[in-house]
């Protein structure tokens, strides 16, 4: 191993490089818990694209540049400098959401190979190079980074691993595949015959992706152990679940790994947006009694037919009720909807909001469902892609969160919906939001430095 200062003198004063791909919605959290290992005593450093230097600067810690994959998206997808081919990319998933759930998938799966592993010499140059400059004693990656995965296991690095999105991005069983959600919400249920068509698809990325691994592995490094099963390649110490530990959800295999489910990665103290925010929100305020916020990511904000059968909904079944909608580069095309009761923008201060408004519409992304518990905010989860179906399960089965499938949405059914949580809210929306709470990046960061101090010199 690489490492030469593992065991007991790691933990405070440990030096760290949290790796980031160049996604807001990823780099957000991990600079998060980058500003919680410092505080908790560590040396950290912030590894991501040069765009990303900014939440390194607000999270107190260094910062290096280094770009791991091709794609990006730095707020609103479609507004974010690309290669042709990503931009491509792009509006084929868009295009493939109209079609429903086992279509955007099956179109996922096809793009997979190009989305996560374009360059893994190149990154894994990249992280040696890193590691020649900066030697850490630990490295805490995304799960979806496979390119950085692989380089710091073919290095023989010691990292952590910090999952994104749903803990079953990370396969817990040989029949579980990446890119099938584990459980269904009850308003999205495909056909027999489309999941035995994703199944199929799914399997054959999980053999092809673990050829590569291993080919990649045999010729940068052919000292280093097998690779195995590509989309299992994680930390044998550790791995980090940005979400709650909910009592159903399928069982980590035995072994010495330590799970660790931090339940949120959000800053204790929210940044104000500035004072043309609050008049923002006393203007709805005075206008309605109520407040809602549709935000649907920075991928799914182009989807501005769904935004608008959503504001006509609400507008129409729940009068009382005025709106904030984060359209990103639709956001024009939307101003005919705009007026005394409807605040329509590209961008949004979400978490600011969150504690500001009584209900969310959102996608069923991991940032947005963590949130919304934590701050103790119902919402409407309208998934459309990659873990939000299981997430959307989740949060409908803990009684969180009504879902629908956005293909079948109509203004009624959706301001009916809406209604229902305003005047309804969830009994168990409190007690999970006190759950929640009480771990968090500052939890994490002690247990992670904790989990790193107990590792044996030899490991």
């Amino acid at each position: 191993m690489e490492s030469s200062r593992l065991g007991v003198d790691v933990g405070r004063g440990a030096r760290v490089a949290v790796v980031s791909p160049p996604f807001l919605s990823h780099a957000q959290p991990l600079s998060v818990l980058a500003g919680a290992l410092a505080r908790a005593g560590a040396e950290v450093h912030f590894v991501s694209a040069p765009s990303f230097a900014p939440l390194a600067r607000v999270a107190g810690v260094g910062f290096v540049p280094l770009t791991v994959t091709r794609n990006a998206n730095t707020g609103v997808a479609r507004s974010t400098r690309q290669g042709a081919r990503e931009a491509e990319r792009l509006r084929e998933f868009l295009a493939s959401t109209r079609d429903g759930a086992v279509a955007t998938l099956l179109l996922q799966s096809r793009h997979r190979g190009e989305d996560m592993l374009a360059d893994p010499g190149g990154v894994l140059a990249g992280m040696r190079a890193l590691h020649a400059r900066l030697a850490p004693d630990w490295y805490v990656v995304d799960q979806l980074s496979y390119p950085v995965t692989l380089a710091l296991h073919c290095l023989g690095l010691p990292f952590v691993t910090f999952c994104p999105g749903h803990p079953t991005y990370v396969p817990h069983s040989p029949d579980a595949l990446f890119g099938v959600p584990y459980a269904w919400p009850r308003a999205v249920r495909p056909a027999d015959e489309e999941l035995r068509e994703l199944r199929r698809a799914a399997r054959a990325d999980d053999v092809a992706f673990t050829e590569r691994f291993a080919e990649v592995a045999r010729t940068h490094t052919p000292a280093a152990p097998s690779p195995g099963r590509a989309f299992a390649l994680t930390s044998r110490h550790a791995v980090v679940f940005n979400y709650p530990e909910f009592r159903w959800l399928p069982e980590h295999p035995p072994g010495t790994t330590r799970f660790l489910y931090g339940g949120h990665c959000l800053p204790a103290r929210e940044p104000d947006p500035g004072p043309e925010w609050d008049t923002v929100v006393r203007r709805l305020r005075t206008a309605r009694e109520r407040l809602v916020l549709i935000a649907l990511g920075t991928f799914l904000s182009a989807r501005d037919d769904v935004l608008a059968t959503l504001v006509r909904g609400i507008l129409a079944q729940v009068p009382d009720a005025a709106v904030v909608v984060a359209a990103g580069d639709r956001a024009a095309a939307l101003s005919s909807l705009s007026g005394p009761s409807v605040h329509i923008a590209e961008a949004v201060p979400q978490r600011w909001l969150l504690r500001r408004v009584d209900a969310m519409v959102h996608h069923g992304g991991n940032n947005s469902f963590t949130e919304c518990v934590a701050s103790g905010t119902p919402a409407l989860v309208l998934p459309f892609s990659s873990d939000q179906f299981a997430i959307a399960h989740d949060a409908e089965r803990a009684g969180l969160a009504t879902c629908m499938d956005p293909c079948r949405l109509n203004p009624r059914t959706a301001g009916e919906a809406v209604r229902r949580l305003l005047h309804e809210p969830p009994d168990s929306l409190p007690r999970w939001a006190r759950a929640v709470r009480r771990r968090g990046p500052d939890w994490t960061a002690r247990h992670l430095l904790r989990t790193m101090a107990a590792i044996p010199a030899d490991a």
